[in-house]
């Protein structure tokens, strides 16, 4: 009886699971992906680039500013931090919801610039594919067409908003009354 040394048994057994193991899936086309940061105002769909939002929070309690424009809804403690508390709907023009359990704050940190926007909703991490990105943007309000960008396309319209062109808008940075 010829014995089989283990190293011919490992061998033996690597060729029987090699044989009856199943094959990796065809490697898929990879397509180049943008995300940003979904939120509604005014009833539109709007996307902000991921790099332009430090964080998304609740509404929070805010102290009241005298002397300053309607739009500007107060200054809240962040962890320390004062946030100015924005109404980015108020600033342009447009009409926050009065459903106050959906809205978000957008935190955005530019060139010197910390403050909150406050959206109607913020609807989480959106992502699309590159090729569905236009320069064109359909009907949205004439107030919002300095800051934004384009329009990706998926089951509705996302137009692309910059909170960054905001940020360095000299009518947006003038909140004395």
């Amino acid at each position: 009886m010829d014995r089989i040394s283990p190293f011919q048994l490992l061998v033996s057994l690597d060729g029987r699971y090699r044989s009856r193991a199943a094959a990796l899936p065809a490697q898929q086309e990879n397509r180049e992906i943008w995300s940003g940061i979904g939120f509604r105002m005014a009833g539109n769909y709007y996307v902000a680039p991921m790099d332009e939002v430090g964080e998304v929070l609740p509404e929070p309690r805010f102290t009241l500013l005298p002397g300053v424009k309607r739009w500007v809804r107060g200054v809240a403690n962040v962890r320390g931090r004062l946030l100015p508390v924005m109404d980015l709907c108020g600033f342009l023009g447009l009409s926050l919801s009065d459903n106050r359990k959906s809205r978000r704050i957008m935190v955005v940190e530019h060139e010197g610039l910390f403050a909150g926007l406050t959206v109607d909703e913020v609807l989480g991490m959106q992502h699309f594919e590159v090729e569905s990105f236009a320069q064109t943007v359909g009907e949205i309000p004439a107030s919002v067409r300095p800051y934004v960008h384009g329009t990706f396309s998926r089951e509705r319209d996302w137009v692309v908003f910059s909170p960054y062109v905001l940020a360095t808008d000299a009518g947006f940075l003038d909140v004395v009354a």
